[in-house]
C-alpha cells in the first residue's frame, strides 16, 4: 500500500471542477509513506482531444493503455467530451494513482489504485429538488416578465411549451396578461443548476383563464387542463417559438417581390435568420429541397388529409419519406425563394385545400382514462394548490400605463 489518507483527500480535490466536489470516501491506505511525493495533473478536455493527448506529458503509452482497460468494464475513455473535467495523481514512482473523470453533472469516473492493480467505479449523486413558486405579468414580453421575476429565460420556454396548443405566443400575448407557476428547482450542493418539471401552472389572457397540471400516469405522462383534457392537441398553434406575423392569411395582397395583387394563403413569420422552425404535427415528409418561389421548404403530409408546408428556410434537416414528431426540428428560417427578408412562410391544408393555420381548432388527444381518474384527481387538487403559494401579481407600472392609455396592443416577442 502507498498511499496515507491525504491521498484520499487529494483525489477528493481532483474530481470535476465543473462539477460539485463529491464527498466521496476513498480506501485509507497505510501512513508510513505518506510523505511521498505526488504529482497532481487537473485539467478540461480539449476540442478533438484524446484521452492520450490529454494526459500525453504525464503518462506513457503503457500507462494510458492499462487506464483505459481498468475503466473499460465501467466507462469507454474513448467517449471523451469537450470541457468536461479530469483529474490525474501520480506516485513518485509515475505510476497512476487515482484518475477521474466527470461523466456528467451527477456520475463521476474513478480509477484507484489498489495494489498492483486498478480498479473503477463511478461515483453517482443526486439532485436536491425543491419546489418554487413564481408569478408575473407581461409589459413587454413572456420573457422579460420572467425576468424581472427573477427567473431565467428558459423558464419561459418552458412556459411557452406547456400552452404551445391553445396560445400562439408570437401573436396573442396581450400587455397585462398573466402567469403563475409551479416549478422544481435542481441544485448541487445548494447551487441551482437547472428548471425540473413544471408542476402546474396558470395563464390569464384577458378574461381567459387557462390552467395546467403535470400528472405521469402509467399510460401516459404530460399536461392537462383541471377537466382531465390534455393539453397536446393534433397542431401546434405556431411552428415557431417566438416571433412576429408579419403578414396574414389572404385572398388578395400585394406581392412585395412581384408587386402584383395575389393570394397569400398562408402566414408568415418574421424572425432572425436561422431560428429553428419546428413540425407542427406528426407526419411524414413528402418534399425537402428547392420549391419554386418558396425557396427551400419543407412539406410534411399529417393524418386526416392535412398537410403542412414552411417556406423560404436557410437550411433543411429532414429528408423526403422521413418520419417527424411534432416539435421536432426540420430547418431554420431564411430568406431563400421570392423573400425580401428572413421569414418563414407557413401553410396549411386539408385535402388540397388551402386554410388560415391561425383558425384552425385542433382537436385534443385523449383524455386521461377512467382507470386513473381517481389518482389525477388528487394530484390535481394538490399541484393547483401550489399556485396559491405564488407572490400576489401586481402590473408594473409600465404595464399599467399602458392600460389605462387604452385598449391592450400585442407584444413583439
Amino acid at each position: 500500500m502507498r498511499r496515507t489518507s491525504a491521498l484520499g483527500a487529494l483525489a477528493l480535490l481532483l474530481l470535476p471542477t465543473h462539477f460539485p466536489v463529491l464527498d466521496v470516501p476513498l480506501p485509507v491506505v497505510s501512513a508510513a509513506s505518506h510523505q511521498e511525493p505526488l504529482t497532481v495533473l487537473r485539467g478540461t478536455i480539449a476540442r478533438n482531444a484524446t484521452l492520450a493527448t490529454a494526459l500525453r506529458d504525464a503518462l506513457s503509452p503503457a500507462g494510458i493503455y492499462e487506464l483505459v482497460e481498468a475503466a473499460r468494464p465501467i466507462y469507454n475513455l474513448a467517449r471523451l467530451s469537450v470541457g468536461h473535467p479530469f483529474g490525474l495523481t501520480l506516485g513518485a514512482d509515475g505510476v497512476i494513482d487515482v484518475f477521474t473523470y466527470g461523466i456528467d453533472e451527477l456520475r463521476t469516473l474513478r480509477v484507484i489504485r489498489r495494489g498492483r492493480d486498478l480498479s473503477a467505479d463511478v461515483v453517482t449523486r443526486s439532485y436536491e429538488v425543491g419546489v418554487t413558486t413564481v408569478s408575473g405579468v407581461i409589459s413587454s414580453s413572456l420573457f422579460a416578465a420572467v425576468g424581472e421575476a427573477g427567473e431565467e429565460d428558459q423558464l419561459a420556454l418552458d412556459l411557452a411549451e406547456i400552452f404551445a396548443w391553445d396560445v400562439d405566443f408570437n401573436t396573442e400575448l396581450q400587455r397585462g396578461d398573466s402567469f403563475r407557476l409551479a416549478v422544481e428547482k435542481l441544485r448541487l450542493d445548494g447551487r441551482f443548476v437547472r428548471y425540473g418539471r413544471i408542476l402546474s401552472a396558470q395563464l390569464v389572457r384577458g378574461s381567459r383563464t387557462l390552467q395546467a397540471v403535470r400528472f405521469d400516469g402509467s399510460r401516459a405522462s404530460g399536461y392537462y387542463a383541471p377537466d382531465g383534457t390534455p393539453l397536446r392537441k393534433a397542431f401546434l398553434r405556431s411552428p415557431l417559438r417566438f416571433s412576429r406575423i408579419s403578414s396574414r392569411f389572404s385572398r388578395a395582397r400585394m406581392h412585395p417581390i412581384l408587386h402584383e395583387v395575389r393570394p397569400h394563403l398562408g402566414v408568415d413569420y418574421a424572425a432572425p435568420a436561422g431560428t429553428p422552425v419546428m413540425a407542427s404535427c406528426d407526419g411524414v415528409v413528402t418534399q425537402a429541397g428547392w420549391l419554386g418561389g418558396y425557396g427551400m421548404a419543407v412539406r410534411i403530409r399529417h393524418p386526416n388529409g392535412f398537410e403542412t408546408l414552411y417556406g423560404h428556410l436557410s437550411r433543411i434537416q429532414v429528408r423526403r419519406g422521413q418520419r417527424v414528431a411534432q416539435g421536432s426540428p426540420i430547418g431554420a428560417v431564411g430568406a431563400s425563394g421570392l423573400a425580401t427578408a428572413p421569414h418563414l412562410d407557413y401553410r396549411m391544408l386539408r385535402d388540397g385545400v388551402y386554410l388560415d393555420p391561425l383558425k384552425v381548432q385542433s382537436p385534443p388527444a385523449e383524455p386521461i382514462a377512467p382507470v386513473e381518474r381517481d389518482a389525477f384527481e388528487a394530484e390535481r387538487g394538490r399541484l393547483l394548490a401550489l399556485l396559491e403559494d405564488a407572490p400576489s401579481l401586481s402590473a408594473p407600472a409600465a404595464v399599467a400605463a399602458a392600460l389605462a392609455a387604452g385598449p391592450s396592443t400585442q407584444l413583439r416577442r
